[in-house]
């Protein structure tokens, strides 16, 4: 009977082991596949990028040329009149651009009856040197060349495929050409510049995809006319691409994106992927990009293994443990611990990233041109959405941003991110620069590569001038008073966290009173209903023009019913995350205003004095506040005084004084050079006055005695304004 038990015993174990080396080896082959399809979207993601950017380089090129060609065909018209006459006009069009390599003036054969039947005028661009000279003849019969006979037959402006000049450019060219009429309408001829094609080489081997990704050029027939350096790929590789691409029998994929087409390839048994496109516009020339498999699973296959090691060493402990104790619930109680770890783990991270929000609404109950509310409804798993705000020298800071990826890791570099953001614009009122310094941070060290989207706005309260930029957010809703709710007009800027010589580009508008703007992150237009339905930005537009909140909080908590309303009985997957901002100018009524202009001398200081002075006065107000503002205002004039004007030159400051009754605002204004003393970095009073650099200490003068200072740039003014809240 012992036996028999025994036996039993022995069975389950393996029973156990077997069951459990399936059910990991499943698991794990998930892990595989499902991480492998991640890395496929990327490699997409990365390739169309490559394949974008470099079109767009290669079309700005081109159309630079056609412009350039353009712009001087009244010059080339107006000397048509004589053939040497010519010669001047294509001398000035050939020096014109340094990507041009040559341009021509291809004569209609008889065009002069006095000169040869064929009759071409070339201008070449050897460095800084321009030659101009008649090439036509019998070893160079252009008006059976290309780009002569396809511009006269179309009537129209063409691009011809790249070939060799041989007697004009003397190298590989793409030749952009268009016929050309005589002041009295008569065809004189084709005019045409050559591009040199020396420049697409560095262009197609700068920043790839993958080390080891190469791209080429064909023309639209698929004919090859560009491909990487030797050491970068071998022309038989480039060849055989060329050629997968050119046979319709080979197998080809669409993209997600349908924006480029994908081939396999097998390159001396290496597996890789070639992408390809057609530049948008004219001409239809198509670029290529190949991606080796190598490169972009080989981490994968490293891992794959590494788990597989891993499996193995577990099944040999789990086989050991069970055989010395079939019942032994140490792997249950193990599982239990993990669990309760990964549980405090994921309350870690929600705490974290709730901690970090702004929680008191309102914010600034003691302003009356800002009101503002966010809010983030957290889904089941930790996602990575923050947004944040603060006033600093008469300016509202805020942003929003969505983290790629969920869990711990989301959520710390949130964190992260909300602490760049406090730094960067510590000193810094520039949304593109803001976001500069926050993506060179971001791209640092960021092997994950996990990205951010991210939108940073500064509104300058006082005057309702609000710049800001955005980093592949989101687009947001803006309302301009009683006007519709419609898209806010953004540049393209990708995330931060890709690349770290991005150069972000700010853009600016002018709010009017009671303009609104709506930010939310992805999981508003993304949030899914049972039947897999997403919201979408349509459903979004609609409830706000439907919303009769007057509040951002009214409006915040509509968008969150409707959301919520639509999404039903289905999980919530991500974050859902807003803010709104409503901005409505200071209206109190003035009850005082004065004013004074003076001249850029020290010796004005006294009729300065003298006026701040009738101003505290008129105010009544305390010996301890009056004696403040004049040296505050005496403080900020003496500087504009000292280095608004070049030495020498004479200029005027104007002050203005004006109070609502509970307020006193000052505005000091020169025409002067431009200068944003906020910015400024404070000077450190806790060196000593050798360690000390030097400047610094009269704006922390001017931010101590005053409630808050703020600089603009208006209509070649610089406007310095203080303000002092005394009721």
């Amino acid at each position: 009977m012992g036996k028999f038990l025994e036996t039993i015993k022995n069975r389950q174990g393996l029973l156990i082991i077997i069951f459990a080396a399936l059910l990991l080896e499943l698991i794990s082959a998930f892990q595989y596949y499902y991480t492998h399809d991640l890395l496929e979207s990327e490699l997409e993601h990365r390739a169309e990028s490559e394949l974008i950017r470099k079109g767009a380089l290669i079309k700005n090129t081109l159309n630079i040329a056609e412009l350039v060609l353009k712009d001087h065909i009244w010059d080339v018209k107006q000397n048509l009149h004589h053939p040497d006459s010519v010669f001047s006009a294509l001398y000035r069009l050939g020096a014109t651009n340094g990507r041009i390599r040559g341009a021509a003036l291809a004569i209609v054969p008889g065009y002069y009856p006095n000169r040869d039947s064929l009759y071409e005028v070339y201008a070449r661009k050897d460095g800084d040197y321009v030659k101009v000279s008649q090439i036509a003849g019998a070893q160079h019969d252009y008006s059976k060349m290309e780009f002569f006979q396809k511009s006269m037959e179309t009537d129209k402006a063409v691009w011809v495929d790249p070939y060799v000049d041989s007697e004009g450019a003397g190298e590989l060219v793409a030749t952009f050409a268009l016929p050309i009429d005589d002041v009295h309408g008569r065809r004189a001829g084709v005019l045409g510049v050559d591009i040199s094609l020396d420049w697409l080489g560095d262009t197609l081997d700068y920043r790839h995809a993958y080390p080891s990704s190469f791209n080429i050029l064909l023309t639209e027939d698929g004919r090859l006319f560009l491909g990487p350096k030797e050491e970068r790929a071998a022309w038989s590789t480039v060849e055989e691409v060329a050629r997968l691409i050119n046979d319709s029998t080979v197998r080809r994929e669409e993209s997600i994106s349908k924006r480029s087409k994908i081939i396999d390839i097998q390159d001396k048994g290496e597996a890789g992927t070639v992408f390809y496109a057609n530049l948008k516009g004219y001409p239809h020339w198509q670029l290529a990009v190949v991606c080796y498999d190598k490169e972009v699973y080989g981490k994968l296959v490293q891992m794959r293994i590494h788990i597989f090691l891993f499996m193995l060493a577990g099944f040999l402990l789990l086989g050991y443990i069970v055989w010395r104790n079939i019942r032994s619930l140490s792997r249950l109680k193990e599982a239990d611990t993990e669990r309760e770890r990964i549980s405090s783990e994921l309350h870690v991270a929600q705490s974290i990233q709730m901690e970090m929000l702004p929680k008191i609404f309102p914010p600034f109950p003691d302003r009356g041109d800002i009101d503002i509310y966010g809010t983030l409804v957290p889904a089941r798993e930790e996602g990575g959405d923050l947004f944040d705000f603060y006033l600093r020298d008469e300016k509202l800071f805020f942003c929003i941003g969505d983290v790629s990826g969920k869990g711990v890791p989301a959520a710390l570099v949130m964190a992260v991110e909300h602490a760049q953001f406090r730094m960067a614009s510590l000193h810094e009122s520039n949304p593109s620069r803001i976001l500069q310094t926050i993506n060179v941070d971001s791209c640092e060290g960021n092997e994950s590569n996990i990205f951010v989207t991210f939108f940073v706005g500064v509104l300058d309260l006082p005057t309702g001038k609000f710049r800001y930029c955005n980093a592949g957010h989101d687009v947001p809703f803006i309302k301009l008073g009683d006007g519709p709710w419609q898209s806010l007009d953004t540049k393209a800027n990708i995330p931060l966290g890709l690349f770290p010589d991005f150069k972000y580009v700010a853009q600016e508008i002018d709010l009017s009173e009671g303009a609104t703007l709506f930010l939310y992150t992805d999981g508003l237009t993304e949030a899914m209903n049972t039947q897999h339905e997403q919201m979408g930005i349509e459903r979004v537009k609609k409830v706000l023009d439907e919303s009769q909140a007057q509040k951002p909080e009214q409006l915040v908590y509509t968008m969150v019913g409707r959301a919520k309303a639509f999404v039903g009985g289905a999980e919530q997957s991500d974050d859902l995350t807003m803010l709104v901002v409503n901005y409505t100018r200071d209206t109190d009524e003035l009850i005082f205003q004065d004013q004074l202009v003076l001249a850029n001398k020290v010796s004005e200081v006294k009729r300065l004095n003298a006026f701040i002075k009738s101003v505290t006065d008129r105010l009544g107000l305390p010996p301890s506040t009056a004696g403040n503002i004049k040296l505050a205002v005496e403080e900020a004039v003496v500087n504009v005084i000292d280095y608004a004007y070049p030495k020498g030159i004479e200029g005027d400051v104007t002050v203005e004084a004006d109070s609502n009754g509970k307020r006193l605002k000052i505005a000091i204004s020169d025409s002067g050079m431009p200068f944003d003393p906020t910015e400024a970095t404070r000077a450190d009073t806790t060196l000593s006055v050798e360690e000390r650099p030097v400047g610094g200490l009269g704006i922390l003068l001017v931010r101590e005695l005053m409630d808050s200072i703020n600089y603009e740039r208006q209509d070649g003014r610089n406007i310095l304004t203080l303000r002092k809240d005394y009721a």
